[in-house]
C-alpha cells in the first residue's frame, strides 16, 4: 500500500522543534537577531539549516516563511515571516539581514 504523504503546516513544524526543543523564535533587531535572551548574532554567526515555504492559494495572506536557524554558540529556534504586501518587517532590515546568513540545507531526518 503507497504511503499518504503528509501535509507539512507551519503548526506542524513548530510541534516538531518544540518536541526537540528547538522553538526559540528568533525575531530581528538593531543589535541583531535574538532569540529573546539577551544575546543578539550578526550573520556570520548564524546558518539558515532548512527553509520551509508556505503558500496558500486561496489566502495569500496566509503565505509564510520559516527558517530554521542554528547559531555558532549551539543555540537551534527559528523565524517566521509572510510574504509579500504581508511581511511581518516592512523596512529592508529583515531581508537585507537574512540575505547575509549562509545555508546548509539539512534533511529534515537530521534536524527532526
Amino acid at each position: 500500500m503507497p504511503k499518504t504523504r503528509v501535509s507539512v503546516t507551519v503548526s506542524s513544524v513548530l510541534k516538531e522543534l518544540r518536541n526537540k526543543n528547538s522553538d526559540l523564535e528568533f525575531q530581528i533587531t538593531h543589535q541583531g537577531l535574538s532569540p529573546g535572551n539577551g544575546k543578539f548574532y550578526n550573520p556570520e554567526e548564524l546558518k539558515i539549516v532548512k527553509t520551509f515555504n508556505f503558500e496558500e492559494r486561496n489566502n495569500p495572506s496566509h503565505s509564510s516563511i520559516l527558517y530554521l536557524i542554528e547559531t555558532n554558540d549551539g543555540t537551534r529556534g527559528y523565524s517566521l515571516d509572510a510574504f509579500g504586501a504581508f511581511k511581518n518587517y516592512k523596512d529592508k532590515i529583515f531581508e537585507d539581514f537574512f540575505s547575509k546568513i549562509p545555508t546548509e540545507e539539512k534533511d529534515e531526518k537530521l534536524i527532526f
